[in-house]
């Protein structure tokens, strides 16, 4: 063995080729951490002092390649001092560099994911050779930061500026094969052959077959780019990306500038901007957030699959209620291998629900992301039907009927007389008690909550609800089936609204209040918009469906009337009552009307000011857009409080990884509890004085109070969940 470590072993192989094998003894996947950086340091110094050494191949031990920096170590750098920090990030820089300057070829054997500084290590190789099931990115952006080890200054020299902009501001993963037409890998080869072709372009390399020099050459180079053509690149990609991203995300803005900024500069120089754009933005709120929502989905999601262990196998599922939602989970459901019937009781929902899924295949389609064989497979895995037999071999069913607690009950009951005794029965209610669902089942233990976002195909959670008589089988279960069709999901203690809607709809009250007190709700939406929320509180109401807000409001309100009862006449109710649906039927807050690719328009409609003139005790301009922001997200916070006090989830990490992916709260702010730390405890309970006056939705809980004495943080006075 030429070199034996924890994380890297390496033998010769031919004589004269160094195999270098990433191979973690302490984790399921290749990643750079310190460890790991030292020995591949320790590695390159020692080929360099062996002359007899002709070439290098690194290859991974893993189902992956090399996934990335380390991010649970990212957070403890954040206390380095930018000194210190810049020359952890060179001292990498000068290892990844001897690798590209070693008068030796050398091939990167990509048999899986190569991202961020796993592709960064391949970028430095001479050549990279690809299994076609491979994929590669830079996805740091979405961090908050930008690629550290050279990704900035090799990849645009290798692929051109503009595909490189868009791989790294965008911070996407490509396929094997869109990496190849964009010249970011050498070859692409099947995963069987991947080290027979490897190793037989190495040694072509070594025998001068291939002339290699040049292209080590270009990536140590000046950008080929005139000033011309440089200021169309460069400014033209930061106007684009100062439009989608705006200012609440820096890095991929960082990224233009700084590989605008070393375009003329050779490998050496350009490595300093880099590392000072990296440290800049590591230092940032924006990264800390990122990262920390980053490591709360690696968290949920641990949970969530120790969770399985009592799972029963669900080789078959069913949804009862076609229409849009359940024609998205019959699509998620098929689309990641288990088949699925979907019952209603009506053809004409039934039809509506095979479109629903026929529409998100085609996108699919049309996005290369599935071909025409894949289309007609998935289809294939959905069964509509009329017929109650059907459901009689299923393991699990999703009721996803209306949301009328009387309609619920006597559907579930119905259902639990045709499906088999041991088949899991799900709710996709969206507010009402799982365990009040429950009541008058003959089998309470085989029945949950499997509360699905729409639209089901792009919102990656789902709430599984845990009822007083909830099994553990039947949880395990749940949540195995949400993780194959590839969701996040949080196991929340029952209540009505759950986790999401529970803290959504006092974010609601807010917005009802403001609106009462003669703030015009399209102001209200630009405000809360700028905060960072995708779409304001108008609408979003619009476009969850106005009657759908309203009578989730009625249950909400019934289930919590200190906080969450309106006096007198509410928005929504006028809205509903004016059959002002929202996006559903075309008029809400807001008029809607389709453009050419199907998609709505938003617009202003006059006759909504004369709908809510009598909500209005009077106009009024005194009330600052930071007292909207406040007299929004207070009630939101704590509310959130009050379902870590009540255990209604177990961390604070499960309330901000189910509002940013429940929600859309703003990633950027970390979550509605990382939100309020930024604030802190003591200011909090210090705010709510000025807005009591509003009710009890605007007072924090004892446990908040409490934390407040010492201006204590959420991720603090809880214990914060190992990665």
């Amino acid at each position: 063995m030429f070199f034996d470590g924890k994380f890297i072993r390496a033998q010769m192989v031919d004589g004269h080729i160094c195999e270098a094998t990433f191979d973690n003894q302490t984790d399921k996947v290749n990643k750079f951490n310190l460890a790991t950086l030292k020995e591949l340091k320790e590695l390159i110094e020692k080929i360099k002092n062996d002359n007899s050494i002709k070439g290098i191949l690194f290859k991974s031990s893993k189902d992956t390649f090399i996934v990335g920096a380390d991010v649970t170590e990212f957070l403890s750098y954040r206390g380095m001092s930018d000194i210190e920090f810049s020359n952890f990030l060179l001292d990498t820089h000068h290892t990844f560099n001897s690798i590209e300057d070693l008068p030796i070829p050398s091939v990167a054997a990509i048999n899986g994911a190569a991202m961020g500084g796993g592709f960064e290590l391949c970028l430095a190789c001479t050549f990279r050779m690809a299994a076609d099931t491979a994929s590669v990115g830079q996805p740091e952006t979405k961090l908050g930061i930008i690629p550290g080890w050279g990704g900035t200054i090799r990849l645009p020299r290798l692929i051109g500026a503009d595909n490189a902009i868009e791989w790294i501001a965008s911070g996407e993963k490509y396929s094997a094969e869109i990496a190849l037409k964009n010249g970011a890998v050498s070859g692409v080869t099947s995963l069987e052959q991947l080290g027979v072709e490897s190793l037989a372009l190495l040694k072509r390399a070594i025998a001068g077959e291939i002339e290699w020099k040049s292209t080590l050459s270009i990536k140590k180079s000046k950008m080929k780019l005139n000033d011309i053509e440089a200021g169309m690149v460069f400014e033209g990609a930061k106007g684009f990306v100062l439009a989608k991203a705006g200012t609440n995300y820096p890095a991929p803005l960082k990224a233009i500038e700084v590989m605008q900024k070393g375009r003329k500069l050779e490998r050496e120089e350009a490595m300093k901007l880099e590392v000072a754009g990296f440290v800049e933005l590591i230092k940032g709120p924006v990264s800390e957030s990122l990262i920390r929502i980053f490591l709360g989905d690696m968290y949920v999601n641990r949970v969530a699959k120790g969770l399985t262990k009592n799972a029963q196998v669900v080789k078959k599922a069913a949804v009862l209620g076609a229409g849009i939602m359940g024609g998205g989970v019959a699509y998620q459901s098929a689309s990641t291998g288990t088949p699925i019937v979907m019952k209603d009781i009506r053809e004409d929902a039934l039809a509506k629900g095979m479109a629903e899924a026929t529409n998100l295949l085609e996108k699919k389609f049309s996005k290369g992301g599935m071909d025409l064989k894949g289309v007609a497979h998935t289809l294939s895995q959905i069964r509509p039907t009329l017929l109650n037999e059907d459901l009689k071999e299923v393991d699990l069913v999703v009721e996803a009927v209306v949301e009328n607690i009387k309609i619920k009950k006597s559907v579930l009951a119905e259902l639990e007389n045709v499906v088999r005794t041991d088949t899991i029965i799900t709710s996709n209610t969206s507010t009402i008690s799982i365990t009040k669902l429950a009541e008058g089942l003959k089998r309470p233990d085989n029945f949950c909550g499997m509360h699905f976002f729409n639209p089901v195909p792009r919102m990656p959670l789902v709430e599984v609800i845990r009822g007083k008589q909830s099994s553990e089988k039947a949880i395990a279960t749940t949540v195995a089936y949400a993780l194959s069709m590839r969701k996040t999901p949080i196991v929340v203690q029952d209540c009505a609204g759950f986790l999401v809607n529970r803290v959504l709809f006092p974010y609601f009250g807010g917005f009802i209040k403001l609106l009462n007190d003669g703030v015009p709700f399209e102001r209200i939406d630009k405000i809360m918009e700028k905060f960072g929320w995708p779409m304001g509180p108008a609408y979003l109401g619009d476009v969850v469906g106005i009657d759908t807000a309203y009578h989730a409001n009625e249950i909400m309100a019934e289930a919590f009337p200190d906080r969450m009862k309106h006096e007198g006449l509410s928005a929504f109710k006028v809205m509903f009552e004016a059959k002002r649906f929202g996006q559903k039927n075309g008029i809400g807050f807001y008029k809607y009307v389709l453009d050419k690719k199907g998609r709505f328009n938003k617009e202003k409609d006059p006759a909504v000011e004369m709908l809510l003139s009598p909500l209005y005790k009077s106009k009024n301009d005194a009330i600052s857009d930071d007292e909207i922001k406040e007299r929004m997200m207070l009630p939101m916070i704590f509310e959130s409080a009050l379902c870590v006090e009540e255990k209604i989830v177990a961390t604070p990490t499960e309330v901000d990884i189910g509002v940013v992916y429940g929600l859309g709260f703003p990633p950027f702010r970390g979550g509605v509890m990382q939100y309020a730390d930024s604030i802190g405890s003591a200011k909090l309970v210090e705010l709510s004085k000025k807005y009591q006056h509003l009710g009890n939705m605007y007072r924090p809980n004892a446990m908040l109070i409490e934390m407040a004495k010492n201006n204590k943080k959420f991720y603090e006075t809880n214990t914060r969940e190992k990665i």
